[in-house]
């Protein structure tokens, strides 16, 4: 009868034990006091009327929203949704081949690319990264030429398929910087491949799932533009901003958020002409969370005080929250925008905040992102596991 009775002290002490011995690290607002809380913290002058809306993940329940239809300017976190596409339409294991071969007539080396979008202006950027070097490219043929022609070339007519326009301007100025002048030819595919002759140099880019995670973690601009273009002709769409606006929308209809409110300017958000709802990225956000081919985009997500654009977030602001949000971050003048997923003990939240209406200052945006860092991580908890004391004793009394 007493150790019954010390089983069942145990157990009524146990909450105190735990909030007393981990009182910061879970100070966190349970899920009943979650849309009042959220309704005071959305309604602070620092944020200046902020769309948002929060999501239980498990059962798709809308916790909380406000002015969740609205059109906002979505910053960075417009890449979701470039990333998503690229996942949809191309093959995470991609890789994109960049070689220069000689030319079957004399003076001219053919280019024949993939787009590959990560070529590197930086040899030793590519070779930490496995990217394909464009200084390499250049340096190797030019060796590789003076090797078969027993001379140096002075002019050389290139023919080229596959390359994004900063890219023919940086071999033009990679073959200038060693002293050959040149002539580019664009042309297909096809003549590019008929054209040529002997290899002289390669690289492989790394998988696109390799840098899809890259471009969320670090958001990265060019990749996220050029990614979403690739997607855009995989799908049957134009090569610019119209086919991946189209593209886009295309990707709603076919996971089945229908109707969503997105208006595309660009593919990685510095457009201010971008505006997206919060309930349309949640709902996306929500359709992939548990989809293999999606995986990339979780993974890819910033991780409060641990990676990429958040990795110096959280840590002083509210570091009870490290590790346990995965989100994208978003930034223009006047905008701050956040969106991801929060660990919230036995549950997973989906949130989207734009709050793109705060004044053009670095004070007030620096006290946006406080403020948008602070409301996220009082949503956040860990699974909260008994001490291995605890645990012996309850076994040892019931047992007994």
């Amino acid at each position: 009868m007493l150790k019954g009775l010390r089983f069942i002290s145990v157990l009524m002490c146990l909450p105190l034990i735990l909030s007393t011995t981990n009182a910061q690290a879970y100070s966190h607002v349970p899920p009943q006091s979650i849309p009042a809380f959220l309704e005071k913290i959305m309604a602070s002058p620092a944020l200046a009327d902020p769309s948002m809306i929060l999501i239980d993940e498990s059962t798709g329940e809308v916790v909380f929203e406000r002015n969740a239809d609205s059109l906002r300017k979505p910053a960075s976190v417009l890449k979701i949704v470039s990333a998503s596409s690229a996942l949809k339409y191309l093959d995470p294991n991609l890789q994109y081949r960049t070689s220069i071969n000689l030319g079957k007539t004399k003076n001219t080396i053919v280019i024949n690319g993939q787009y590959d979008p990560w070529i590197s202006y930086s040899y030793l950027a590519a070779k930490k990264q496995h990217r394909t070097s464009l200084p390499f490219l250049t340096t190797k043929s030019l060796q590789m030429l003076r090797k078969i022609n027993h001379k140096s070339a002075r002019h050389l007519t290139i023919k080229y398929s596959g390359l994004y326009s900063r890219d023919i301007a940086n071999f033009r100025a990679f073959y200038a910087m060693r002293g050959v002048s040149t002539t580019m030819k664009q042309v297909t595919a096809e003549q590019a491949l008929a054209a040529s002759g002997e290899e002289l140099a390669s690289g492989n880019s790394p998988t696109v799932a390799t840098m899809l995670e890259w471009t969320l973690t670090w958001s990265d601009n060019l990749l996220a533009e050029r990614f979403a273009r690739l997607a855009s002709r995989a799908a049957g769409n134009k090569f610019d901003d119209a086919g991946v606006a189209k593209t886009f929308t295309q990707m709603f209809n076919e996971l089945g958020i229908s109707d969503p409110k997105i208006q595309i300017s660009d593919a990685s958000g510095l457009s201010k002409n971008n505006r997206v709802s919060a309930r349309t990225i949640a709902e996306l956000l929500a359709k992939i969370r548990n989809e293999s081919t999606y995986a990339t985009v979780f993974k890819g997500l910033p991780v409060s005080g641990i990676t990429g654009t958040l990795e110096n977030r959280y840590i002083t602001t509210a570091p009870q929250a490290v590790g346990l949000i995965h989100a994208k971050t978003g930034t223009l003048n006047g905008t701050m925008s956040l969106a991801g997923y929060v660990e919230a003990g036995d549950r997973e939240y989906i949130f989207v905040t734009f709050a793109d209406r705060i004044p053009k200052s670095t004070r007030a945006e620096n006290l946006a992102r406080v403020t948008l860092d602070k409301a996220i991580a009082k949503l956040a908890s860990p699974i909260i596991n008994l001490p291995k004391f605890q645990t012996t004793m309850i076994e040892t009394s019931t047992a007994n």
